[in-house]
């Protein structure tokens, strides 16, 4: 049988409309710089590129800047907050390393927004921080991710917006896992920054953009030509800005059959439950296509490998860039460490059907019965 893709939050299947559009662009010459006819041409397709995507997370196409990806989108807007002058940094305890690395190496101090046993930011913790704030450590900036790449919990972000802003501080928000799965409002949150990425609704990897609100400066971090309105150097990714846009389109235009997938994720998260599985964020909003199990005694990677094996592709909690499957970090900041070793989590996306969730629940299902059954074994002697 024809393997079952459920790892969209790692990267989605390209949608075909994202594909032809790459296919377009690569078809014809032009830089967006350029002022003959084939420039002016290639910067169409960017600022047509800029409107889609500014229309997926509703915000004004002139503050929509195009980057590598959601990773640089990231450091973008944590890297601009310190060059203004922020000399604390607050990051949730379950931020993507996109966010918690650059602000680590940012020379900035960096504290960890605690996170409720449903993997919620503690927004108690943080007015109270807030409310004692150091004005000697600049602007408070507070990065706070829309919805989690592991366990899909959605984030109050709204309501915190509303306590930085009261500390006239900086809120970035990581929508990259959020934006094409459920409806995203840049401004409507109170985000001062917001990053998306292409890849993981349907677009080219290598491509993503970071929205800036009036309360953000952003500082450009490469320097060079005047591209992107002189906040990042270099010509722009036309293919894959193309490919971005289209796939912000198809996404957009699809939120609806997003959101009926959440029925097919509980079905199945309901079979391994009463099998004896621990749904994480179970209490809490979760995007629809996320559901994060764990199999208590069973190691992440040795299920991952099963369901492999099965037919079934998923991941880990967490995976390091080298492959390598680590005890979930965030299931860590979540006071769940006795999961964190045996968790994976499973995402589907545009391309996924009922089917494939049902297959999901069967392998895995089978998977856990064969360990069962190894474990009521009696030891044989000698052996």
């Amino acid at each position: 049988m024809t393997a079952v893709y459920l790892d969209y939050n790692a990267t989605a299947p390209v949608r075909p409309e994202a594909a032809a559009a790459v296919a377009r662009a690569l078809a014809e010459v032009g830089n967006p710089s350029s002022v003959h006819a084939a420039g002016r041409a290639a910067r169409a397709r960017v600022e047509q590129a800029r409107e889609a995507v500014a229309r997926l997370i509703a915000a004004p196409a002139s503050t929509v800047v195009f980057t590598s990806g959601g990773t640089e989108a990231n450091a973008l807007a944590v890297e601009s907050a310190v060059v203004a002058g922020s000399r604390r940094l607050i990051v949730s305890g379950i931020e993507h390393e996109s966010v918690l690395e650059p602000a680590r190496a940012s020379g900035a101090a960096v504290e960890l927004l605690p996170v409720t046993q449903d993997g919620l930011a503690d927004l108690g913790w943080l007015r109270e921080r807030l409310a004692g704030w150091n004005a000697a450590d600049g602007r408070p900036f507070v990065a706070l991710m829309l919805a989690n790449n592991e366990t899909g919990v959605i984030q109050p972000v709204a309501e915190a917006a509303g306590l930085v802003r009261a500390a006239d501080g900086w809120l970035h928000v990581d929508a990259i896992q959020a934006a094409g799965k459920v409806p995203v409002d840049s401004r409507a949150i109170g985000a001062d920054t917001l990053a998306v990425s292409a890849h993981k609704l349907g677009g080219p990897q290598g491509v993503g953009a970071l929205t800036f609100g009036p309360r953000a400066n952003l500082a450009r971090r490469l320097h060079g030509g005047g591209q992107e309105r002189g906040r990042r150097a270099g010509t722009e990714n036309v293919p894959g800005i193309s490919g971005f846009g289209a796939a912000a389109k198809a996404a957009l235009e699809g939120l609806e059959a997003s959101a009926a997938q959440a029925a097919w994720r509980d079905a199945a998260a309901a079979a391994l439950k009463a099998a004896g599985a621990v749904v994480l964020g179970e209490a809490a909003p979760r995007l629809p296509n996320t559901l994060c199990v764990a199999d208590p005694g069973a190691a992440s990677e040795l299920q991952v490998m099963t369901l492999d094996l099965a037919g079934v592709l998923v991941s880990a909690g967490s995976a390091c860039s080298s492959g390598k499957v680590k005890a979930s970090r965030v299931l860590a900041a979540m006071g769940l460490p006795e999961l964190a070793e045996s968790a994976i989590r499973v995402s589907g996306g545009w391309a996924t059907t009922e089917e494939d969730w049902n297959r999901l629940a069967h392998a895995w299902l089978a998977a856990h019965e064969r360990r069962s059954a190894r474990r009521r074994a009696p030891a044989v002697a000698g052996v």
